[in-house]
């Protein structure tokens, strides 16, 4: 599929199996936030201790961001994906059954190796195949995918969860193994990777990667930034409204739900953007712009006051995050796009995989008469890495509308 083709049928079905990637792995993991509390009463123990769990599913990322990369790379885009797939499906259902923490947790970690494998492979074999003028649309649709899971959870979550526990939202989460039956069945094999099967030198990492290493160490350290701006504005907020904030399960849901209507959007509009703009310039702009929203989304205390922060909030979240797949794919070096942009990507999310515990452990230090202060924690951390994002983003490269070889 040539850059300069009109919009296919394939080209159609390559997104939508990608973005429901994408959308129902963050789907999967984002149950886990809405039920911190039940989890730690259930397993007797503390919101901190259970937040291991989202601690070590980030940092088991970067694995399954290796090990399906280099898949992807060498044997296809589809069959990587439709792995991916398939074993963090799996993970979900396995959760559901977990007896105690620590096997809770263990299963936790395994689901974090699949998970990581999802978004690197799904970005690259979407960009290896739609046209070049679409890229960032496309980047922007991908990356809704992530709010749009967030959302699903927070439907399940407000519908179901009085009804079937925390066990039955993980049976729930089980079902995007059915996906892999579309990939199979609508999903053609990207294009650039096999033309470049007959280039199989190229695909040697260490090879590809020679001259890179520091474009390399600059993804990792930017990726590191934007992990924490998106999981510290959104792991533990959910559970900000409910134990600082005391509102009950239907309004903390339809907050969530408001607030990824807006990182959807968001997205959507500065992945566009950076085709006009460019990919520096859109992510530092909506990173600048969500510090002015900061101190609302995390004082106010109306339901409608929060819900309208939270929406401006997430809207310049995921408008950064908009720009992501398109930007790492297009400063992968040749040869290795199927690994190098999930394994920088998930380089990121390990080292900011203590987010959650990080900022628990704030809220406790910092709290009032024995109760955590979120609000504090969640503006300490977002505050600082929205203006680190600024700085790297403007100093940093870009290709944009760089030309793949095939």
């Amino acid at each position: 599929m040539r850059s300069n083709e009109n919009w296919t049928a394939a080209h159609r079905n390559v997104v939508i199996a990608s973005f429901l990637g994408w959308m129902l792995d963050a789907f999967d993991f984002f149950l886990v936030v809405f039920v911190l509390r039940r989890l730690a009463s259930d397993f007797g123990t503390d919101v901190k201790a259970v937040t291991w769990g989202i601690t070590l599913t980030l940092a088991l990322r970067p694995v399954g961001a290796f090990l399906f990369g280099r898949i992807a790379d060498r044997f296809g885009r589809r069959p990587a994906l439709m792995a991916s797939v398939l074993l963090y499906s799996a993970m979900e259902l396995a959760t559901a059954f977990a007896s105690s923490l620590t096997i809770f947790i263990v299963l936790r970690a395994l689901y974090g190796v699949a998970m990581g494998g999802e978004w690197g492979v799904g970005a690259s074999l979407a960009f290896e195949s739609v046209p070049t003028r679409s890229r960032g649309l496309v980047s922007g649709i991908l990356q809704a995918g992530y709010p749009c899971g967030y959302l699903l959870a927070a439907v399940v979550f407000g519908l179901l969860f009085p009804h079937i526990g925390w066990r039955g939202m993980f049976i729930v989460g089980a079902a995007p193994a059915l996906l892999v039956l579309f990939i199979f069945s609508k999903v053609p094999e990207s294009q650039t990777w096999i033309a470049g099967r007959t280039q199989p030198t190229k695909r040697r990492l260490f090879t590809a990667l020679r001259g890179h290493w520091l474009l390399a160490l600059y993804a990792i350290v930017l990726m590191t930034c934007f992990n924490f701006y998106s999981h510290g504005t959104q792991d533990l907020y959910p559970l900000m409204l409910g134990a600082q904030r005391g509102f009950s399960t239907g309004t903390i849901s339809t907050i969530a739900v408001i607030y990824n209507i807006g990182a959807i959007c968001g997205g959507l509009l500065f992945g566009s953007l950076s085709s006009r703009i460019g990919r520096r310039r859109s992510i530092a702009l909506a990173a600048a712009l969500s510090l002015v929203v900061l101190p609302f989304w995390s004082y106010s205390s109306t339901p409608v006051a929060l819900a309208m922060a939270a929406f401006a909030m997430q809207f310049m979240v995921q408008g950064a995050w908009g720009v992501v797949p398109v930007h790492l794919n297009e400063l992968s070096p040749e040869g290795i796009r199927g690994t190098f942009p999930g394994v920088v990507y998930q380089l990121g999310n390990l080292l900011a995989a203590y987010n959650a515990t990080l900022q628990a452990g704030i809220a406790a230090t910092h709290g009032h008469a024995g109760k955590p202060d979120y609000a504090f924690a969640l503006t300490v951390v977002c505050g600082v890495v929205a203006a680190a994002l600024v700085v790297l983003a403007l100093s940093g490269p870009e290709r944009r509308d760089a030309r793949f070889e095939t």
